[in-house]
């Protein structure tokens, strides 16, 4: 067990080194002059120019630059952005909200999806089965910026339930923060809950029809129990790597999402940063996000040693 957790660990720091390196290199072809995105709409000359670009090493090479980016980044600093604020306390002032949002809309997800792909597994070949299966199916086709345009219009504007656009943090209360959080919630999680029941449905058949599934049915054990505590838990892999890796890609992908209900996110800077050539600040979200992925993927494999006896007892 020890040896396994060493060996994920070094990966681990390995993937991180070479996914920041790749990101912070890619960042650097991007169009935009990162002299304006530190000066901004203050007064450029010759002299402060050549100034910003010897404190900020842009005249060195790209693997020295490099370089000193990861240990500004080790300390916490990612450089400046165009509104003067460093990107690194911007970045963290908008983890929150992405990562509420996200959350919420897996848990959405998982909460709805389980249940249905287990109940369609369990009723394989019926009506039932058939029905799960066609609405997973109607919600899958449905892009989540559709959906939520319609609930926005339809929820917000005609029964006027919940606010369309703005966001209200847990601190100001969390009556009006899950009002503001539940129609982008909604339409990110409906996409979500058909892969996620579809997943479950499929692996679900194939473990109810294992030898020791049907030990336990010979036993008398009831339905419930056999679903619930031996066939679910081994039919969960795939659903917990799923899960990991929609995350990771939600953090990045809600652009569209909070763009529609005007959430103060990471999506939503990340565009207002590409209009306005704030190449720090991208450069910044898109290192934060594949960090984020990568460590993602390492508590999916820790998982994975929790739920499967078999993979503690292997090597490397």
């Amino acid at each position: 067990m020890r040896e396994v957790l060493v060996s994920r660990l070094i990966r681990l720091f390995a993937t991180i080194m070479v996914v920041t390196m790749l990101s912070f290199v890619i960042s650097t072809f991007l169009p935009g002059d990162q002299v304006s995105a530190i000066l901004g709409i203050a007064e450029r000359t010759p002299e402060i120019e050549a100034q910003i670009r010897e404190e900020y090493h842009l005249n060195d090479s790209i693997p020295v630059q490099y370089w000193y980016w990861l240990t500004d980044a080790v300390q916490g600093e990612l450089g400046p952005t165009i509104p003067g604020i460093p990107v690194a306390t911007d970045i963290k002032n908008r983890i929150p909200i992405t990562a509420e949002l996200t959350l919420v809309a897996i848990g959405l997800a998982v909460f709805f999806a389980v249940p249905l792909g287990i109940l369609g597994a369990y009723k394989e070949g019926t009506w039932i089965d058939k029905v799960t299966s066609a609405l997973a199916q109607f919600f899958l086709s449905i892009p989540n910026y559709v959906l939520a345009i319609f609930l926005g219009y339809f929820i917000s504007v005609k029964l006027n339930w919940l606010p369309n656009s703005g966001w209200n943090r847990i601190s100001n209360g969390l009556t009006g923060n899950l009002k503001t959080v539940a129609l982008p919630a909604i339409s990110i999680a409906m996409a979500e809950i058909a892969v996620f029941s579809r997943l479950v449905r499929s692996d679900m058949i194939g473990t109810l029809k294992e030898n020791y599934v049907l030990s336990a049915r010979a036993k008398g054990l009831s339905n419930r129990y056999i679903l619930f505590r031996h066939a679910l838990r081994n039919s969960s892999l795939s659903l917990i790597t799923v899960v990991g890796l929609t995350i990771g890609s939600l953090l990045g992908g809600t652009v569209i999402i909070e763009q529609i209900f005007a959430i103060p996110g990471l999506g939503k800077r990340m565009i207002d940063a590409i209009s306005q050539r704030d190449v720090y600040m991208v450069q910044g979200i898109v290192v934060f996000i594949s960090v984020v992925y990568v460590l993602l993927n390492f508590l999916v494999d820790m998982l994975y040693l929790y739920i499967d006896p078999r993979i503690r007892s292997r090597r490397g």
